[in-house]
């Protein structure tokens, strides 16, 4: 009786495992489902795009041909003669990106600070400021820049400011210069700093800063030992998502500086589509810059991002 009673209580649990089994299964394939629109999406816009631009990068011109006409090769060639180029530019395209993201933080983090640790409890103020900090996407990147080419226009507070108090020579300019256009950078890109430090900020537990002051700690030591570092992910995620825009953006420099001294690797890109109708040149300094970047990325990732990306 006890053997029949062994063999049942085996049966039962066989079947209740197979059962585990097969809703393991079921919700993997769920699981499956839901993920694949994203994944076709991503193959058809980003590999896809990503592969075509590869190849192109390798196209060839024949002999004689026209404009704009060339042919399925496998020139590498062309990758050495885009960086002997134009290595300048991608350098300094980096410095502006690096510089831009620099001060985007110095800016940003107390701005996000102030709206999500000192104003917590002042609810109204506190979402009129987070409104002030979101507004600038509520208009075209386009036109901001043109604004900011008009603040630094000759003729503008700033630059009249400068020159009577003899910090900038009377026929001096702000716009087409190297300030110009990291100042637009700055700019533009400020919001993708901010909000990302603003929303790591929000969630912090106000008890560990009381705790820190009740251990005797200054408001420095407080922000320096408990703040600043649990809002390391969020300056992470800033940083990133500031500098990688920058280092491709061509609209500041083209509309703030627009000269040689102030030439940055996506205005290049642009004039080889779309001026030169050299296609490969232009693919093959794409597929170089988006490289870099990644190679910048993983570096910064392997340096200052958390174990669990890597």
């Amino acid at each position: 009786m006890s053997g029949q009673l062994k063999t049942r209580r085996g049966q039962r649990a066989d079947l209740r495992s197979r059962d585990e089994i097969r809703a393991v299964r079921r919700k993997g394939r769920t699981g499956l489902y839901l993920v694949l629109p994203g994944m076709i999406v991503l193959a058809l816009f980003f590999a896809l795009p990503v592969l075509v631009l590869l190849a192109m990068s390798l196209y060839t011109k024949p002999p004689g041909a026209e404009i704009g006409e060339f042919v399925p090769a496998l020139q590498l060639s062309n990758y050495a003669v885009v960086l002997e180029t134009y290595w300048s530019v991608l350098l300094r395209s980096f410095g502006f990106a690096l510089i831009a993201t620099v001060l985007a933080l110095l800016i940003g983090y107390p701005m996000a600070y102030l709206v999500a640790v000192r104003l917590r409890q002042q609810g109204l103020l506190k979402g009129i400021l987070l409104v002030l900090l979101i507004a600038p996407f509520f208009s075209s990147f386009i036109l901001r820049t043109q604004a900011w080419k008009q603040i630094l226009a000759d003729e503008g507070i700033i630059a009249q400011s400068l020159k009577a108090i003899s910090l900038l020579p009377p026929d001096g300019h702000l716009t087409a210069t190297p300030l110009a256009v990291v100042a637009g950078l700055t700019y533009n890109f400020l919001p993708f700093m901010v909000l990302p430090i603003y929303a790591n900020l929000d969630r912090l537990d106000t008890r560990l800063l009381e705790a820190s002051g009740d251990l005797y700690a200054s408001p420095v030591t407080t922000f320096r030992k408990v703040t600043l570092p649990l809002s390391a992910p969020g300056v992470f995620a800033g940083t990133l998502l500031t500098f990688i825009p920058a280092a491709g953006d061509y609209i500041n420099a083209a509309l703030l500086g627009n000269n040689r001294n102030t030439t940055m690797i996506g205005q290049v890109i642009d004039s080889r589509f779309f001026r030169v109708i050299d296609y490969p040149g232009a693919a093959a300094l794409s597929f170089v810059l988006m490289i870099s970047i990644l190679i910048l990325v993983i570096i910064y990732i392997r340096r200052f991002g958390t174990k669990e990306l890597f």
